[in-house]
């Protein structure tokens, strides 16, 4: 067993409310009794035999199921949380303005031709890099003003996601690290 970061979409915005007792409910009975929330904003730290989309999906039906809330699931074990961090091309922006750099938790491998299209689409200060099994976006200026969002990313990956930010990515790779 390893231990496995779990990341949900688009939980407690527009409205979707999900309590973190209700996530780890969820999760216990998908066989993680031991499963730890963090940060009320749909992400926990579960033992699995493997981060993979088998897991994913079986979280997915739990929502569902048991929550009546169907959410999108990634998850990402502590290797790959690791190398996510090792590859961030803003070292300067993960530094000095970490809440500014996210991380876009994909659902497959960024492809070079469409990172080219989104920087085409780019109309701010935004700067954009692919990683492994991710986007690194980088928002000098306030976030929830950019022109730079989940749908302008997704449309020109061609890839689902779901973002946090460089300190959620680093605590979550610290809880997931293998001891």
């Amino acid at each position: 067993m390893k231990k496995v970061g779990v990341f949900l979409r688009a939980i407690n915005l527009s409205g979707r409310r999900l309590l973190m007792a209700d996530f780890k409910r969820v999760l216990a009975e998908a066989g993680h009794p031991d499963a730890t929330t963090v940060v009320a904003t749909g992400n926990a730290v579960i033992a699995a035999k493997a981060a993979d989309a088998a897991l994913e999906a079986k979280i997915e039906k739990g929502l569902e199921t048991t929550l009546g809330q169907s959410t999108e699931v990634f998850v990402r074990d502590g290797a790959e949380l690791t190398a996510i961090v090792a590859a961030n091309p803003f070292p300067a922006m993960a530094r000095d303005d970490p809440s500014h750099l996210v991380v876009v938790f994909l659902k497959g491998e960024p492809q070079r031709a469409d990172i080219e299209v989104l920087r085409g689409k780019i109309k701010g200060p935004e700067e954009v890099a692919g990683g492994p099994g991710c986007l690194y976006a980088s928002y000098p200026e306030a976030i929830g003003h950019s022109k730079l969002t989940a749908a302008v990313i997704e449309r020109a990956l061609r890839l689902r996601g779901t973002a946090r930010n460089w300190n959620t990515v680093l605590r979550m790779a610290e809880l997931t690290r293998d001891p």
